[in-house]
């Protein structure tokens, strides 16, 4: 089990940290600030900058918190959160399938981090070595209404895109 633990934890959570890249840096092929700021902007998150920053942060340390097995919990409310967000802003009106733009990956994300929320990192983790002990249903359900709070937080902040000058 604590194998099997490991490697969603790793594909996860390397994965979502990857995103996070893409947002801050531009790596692996992403736009980095200013090019994801400009989107959010669009989106209505302003300033963009800032925010694109902020869902950048909480990708990469969300995954690499999950990854390493560090305080899961944390990890996995701060990936809820970005998908949450990512699902009310752009995803839901699309329908469920990804292949038409929908909320699909961003749910598997959302179930695997609260998975490993409940069931804890496993034996290879940082927690482990350091005998801490944050798994179970109440951290699981914690971590998942935590995320969905703040997601929410976010996406009621928004404002509406800004119109055209008139002429």
């Amino acid at each position: 089990m604590d194998v099997g633990l490991l490697i969603l934890r790793l594909v996860v959570g390397l994965t979502v940290a990857a995103h996070g890249t893409q947002k801050l840096f531009g790596w692996f092929g992403g736009y980095g600030l200013a090019g994801t700021g400009g989107f959010f902007e669009q989106l209505g998150f302003r300033p963009g900058k800032v925010q694109a920053a902020l869902a950048g942060l909480a990708e990469l340390g969300g995954g690499l918190l999950l990854a390493t097995g560090l305080a899961t919990p944390v990890g996995s409310a701060l990936i809820t959160m970005v998908m949450v967000v990512a699902i009310g802003s752009v995803h839901l009106p699309k329908g469920f399938w990804v292949s038409d733009g929908g909320f699909e990956y961003n749910l598997l994300v959302i179930a695997s981090v609260f998975a490993l929320a409940c069931t804890g990192p496993g034996e290879y983790s940082i927690d482990a070595a350091a005998g801490l002990a944050m798994s179970g249903l109440k951290f699981g359900l914690a971590a998942l209404v935590a995320g969905f709070v703040l997601g929410g937080g976010a996406l009621l902040g928004r404002k509406a895109p800004a119109s055209a000058p008139a002429r």
